[in-house]
């Protein structure tokens, strides 16, 4: 399917949708809680989407009204449950140890490329405690529980199999330590899910990289609501330095969200060329690619995770950016990009690489440029409504 944007400015005003990362873990400690809870603000995506359906899968009761989720205690799950993650890797990476917690047998499922993109860091805990893991193109079973104990995790990798097992070792028999090896990327993720868990009565210390949870614990839900999100909203406010006059409404100032240094990003790459280091908010890569190429250029580093995304991130956005003249480097962990060299030329048709963010990342050449993305709906994954906003904001739009 094809998108087709005409050349344009965007104005007005419009609200940040829920916060992704907050209403997954939201979720999933409502859903670990023996207290009936409800949850508002709940985005609609692909991602939620399939959290949903995993925590159903693993006996959650729970009733779904337009935004607002509420969730009663857990009924049994079946035997061997099957949970179908679709493309969520926070589903995948957050649910394996939860899952392991609560019974000794269970399968997940995705698609090719989600369970591509591994889950090393788990294999080797699970080779440790003796569980059995089982690969497919399409699935991973596991079998046998999760022991609590010592974990050591390369903080390098991705902070959600931190946040798998923060959710899961405070049910477990016995006390854990989790110990982070440095670097430790993405720790304002690890930071929400500690604030989470600490509002649903979790306790733990931390002591430098190793944070310290006592076992048996019970989680104990209260009524949230989901925060607006910094990551999909930078997208939108891209264009305030590309003519437009974008505000965007209900995002916490006060929020751990890493991304929301996207306000403070694009002023420094809208003044000069920059060096940037992105591995602590490196779902902002494929919009500060786009943005840099508009404007003054910009060298990126931490960039080496970009290739376990969606997509091969900076892959994608590097031959996408080609089309219309940009000059992109690609090295092991960092990316180099011109700026000021694109040719804005009528009728280009980008590609979305089956992967949300690098949709949104080209809807700023819009503004530019008449264009299409072949694949748009990889933005269901997570901002349906995206286009629709835009059109709000005073784009002209056409599906094909």
């Amino acid at each position: 399917m094809k998108v087709f944007l005409e050349k344009g400015i965007y104005r007005g005003n419009v609200n940040a949708i829920g916060s992704k990362s907050f209403a997954h873990r939201f979720l999933i400690s409502s859903f670990l809680s023996e207290n009936p809870s409800k949850i508002s603000n709940i985005p609609s995506s692909k991602d939620i989407e399939a959290t949903l359906n995993c925590i159903k899968a693993l006996g959650a009761d729970y009733v779904l009204d337009g935004d607002t989720i509420s969730i009663f205690s857990r009924k049994e799950m079946g035997n061997d449950p099957v949970l179908d993650c679709i493309e969520s890797g926070s589903t995948l990476r957050f649910l394996i140890p939860v899952a392991l917690a609560l019974t000794d047998k269970v399968t997940f499922k995705g698609t090719p490329r989600l369970i591509d993109r591994g889950i090393g860091v788990y294999e080797k805990i699970m080779e440790k405690q003796g569980i059995k893991v089982t690969k497919n193109s399409d699935s991973l079973s596991f079998e046998r529980k999760l022991k609590s104990g010592e974990f050591e995790i390369d903080g390098s990798i991705s902070s959600q199999f931190v946040t798998g097992l923060l959710f899961a070792v405070p049910l477990l028999d016995g006390d854990s330590e989790i110990k982070l090896i440095p670097p430790v990327n993405s720790k304002n993720y690890i930071d929400i899910t500690l604030e989470i868990l600490a509002r649903y009565g979790i306790k733990y210390v931390v002591d430098g990289n190793v944070i310290k949870i006592p076992g048996n614990q019970k989680y104990i839900a209260k009524d949230n609501e989901v925060e607006g999100d910094y990551s999909n909203s930078a997208f939108l406010e891209a264009f305030n330095y590309l003519g437009g006059e974008v505000n965007v409404g209900k995002l916490n100032k006060k929020s751990l969200q890493g991304d929301k240094v996207y306000v403070d990003l694009y002023k420094h790459l809208d003044e000069r060329y920059c060096e940037i280091d992105i591995s602590n908010c490196i779902d902002l890569g494929p919009v500060l690619f786009v943005f840099a190429a508009m404007k003054n250029g910009g060298r990126f580093t931490g960039t080496s995770r970009l290739a376990i995304k969606e997509s091969n991130r900076a892959e994608a956005i590097k031959e996408e950016l080609e089309k219309i003249g940009a000059s992109v480097k690609i090295d092991a962990d960092s990316v180099t990009i011109e700026g000021n060299k694109l040719n804005y030329v009528d009728g280009v048709t980008f590609n979305s690489h089956n992967d949300h963010r690098i949709v949104m990342a080209l809807s700023l050449l819009s503004s530019k440029m008449g264009m299409a993305i072949e694949g748009y709906e990889a933005i269901n994954k997570s901002y349906p409504e995206y286009f629709k906003v835009l059109e709000k904001l005073g784009g002209k739009i056409r599906y094909e």
